[in-house]
This record gives structure tokens, C-alpha cells and sequence, in this order.
């Protein structure tokens, strides 16, 4: 298992919407657990294959950093089937750098996916789980937290992203908090 190299906005790999995956195999398996390890390295709740610049749609999360693994969910082509209610979250996200964000989300979900396995699942989730999923699923369809919220606090982050890029301000500088 290697870390892999998260890809920050505005890497256009993550605009795509990602493919499903039609194959489960060992290669798969060992993807899988890189993308694990790179989220629990992040730190974040979870984490999308197109982050690290792959087109499957593969996710994993775990919303339990007290007991790392406990509630870790590896997740191949999940979908929402349900969504109720409303709920406002504030919002991070691994490929969106120095930023956070209120962002309305559906407080209840049912997603449907596969595991490594080969079984189908149903997950059933609100609050901060229900977030996540949603979250991430957005990253298979080539959304980022950013697409939810206004125009004008969008463009406001844009133009801070491009000032600290030109002045040289990396991730590495900065400690940062877990994120989605």
C-alpha cells in the first residue's frame, strides 16, 4: 500500500464524473487500501478515487477517528436511492485547500453500493454520515462542495487560491483539520 497524491482544485481530473467499476479484483482490493491509508493520512472522513486522479468510482470514509476502522466503509459504485430532510453542514473537502463552507445537504440517505467482496449493501445514514456520503458521491459525479454553495463566495475563494498560488503558500505550511 502506497499514499497517493490527493489532486486540489482546480485539477480538471476532478470536474469528471467517474466510470463504474466492472471488474473486483485483487488490483482493485489494493487500491482501495492506498486510498484508505491516504485518507487516514490526511487526515480526512473520507475520500474519492477521482481525489487521487482515478476514474472509478470508488469511495471510502470513516466518520470515527477515535476508533480508526471501526466504522470504515469501502464503497464501490454507491448511489443514492433515498433523500429526506435538510440539514446545513459546515463543509472541508482534501481537494479544496484552506476553505470551508455551510453547505445544504439531505439529512437522511439510503446508498446502495458494493463492497470488495462482491456483496450489495444498503447504508442507511444521517447527521454527519449522511453528509459525507453525499459529499463524496458528489466527487464521482465531478462536483466539489464548492459547486453547492454561492456564486460570489466561490468566486471569493477563487481569487484567494490564485493569490496564494502566486505567492507560494502550499499545503505543507499549514496544518489542517480533518477533512471531507
Amino acid at each position: 500500500m502506497a499514499l497517493l497524491s490527493i489532486r486540489t482544485f482546480p485539477d480538471p481530473v476532478l470536474k469528471r464524473a467517474a466510470q463504474p467499476v466492472e471488474n473486483i479484483d485483487g488490483s482493485l482490493a489494493n487500491f482501495v487500501d492506498s486510498l484508505v491509508q491516504t485518507m487516514y493520512a490526511a487526515p480526512g472522513l473520507g475520500l474519492a478515487a477521482p481525489q487521487v486522479g482515478d476514474s472509478r468510482r470508488v469511495i471510502v470514509l470513516d466518520v470515527d477517528h477515535e476508533s480508526q476502522g471501526k466504522r470504515l466503509l469501502r464503497l464501490i459504485n454507491p448511489r443514492i436511492v433515498e433523500a429526506q430532510g435538510s440539514i446545513v453542514w459546515q463543509e472541508g473537502c482534501l481537494s479544496v485547500r484552506d476553505f470551508n463552507a455551510d453547505v445544504r445537504r439531505a439529512a437522511r440517505v439510503l446508498v446502495k453500493a458494493v463492497t470488495l467482496d462482491q456483496r450489495e449493501i444498503e447504508v442507511e445514514a444521517d447527521d454527519v454520515l449522511a453528509v459525507v456520503l453525499q459529499h463524496e458521491i458528489d466527487h464521482l459525479d465531478g462536483k466539489l462542495f464548492i459547486d453547492r454553495i454561492s456564486r460570489i463566495k466561490r468566486e471569493l475563494y477563487r481569487k484567494r487560491l490564485a493569490k496564494m498560488i502566486k505567492e507560494g503558500k502550499t499545503d505543507e505550511e499549514r496544518p489542517s483539520p480533518a477533512r471531507l
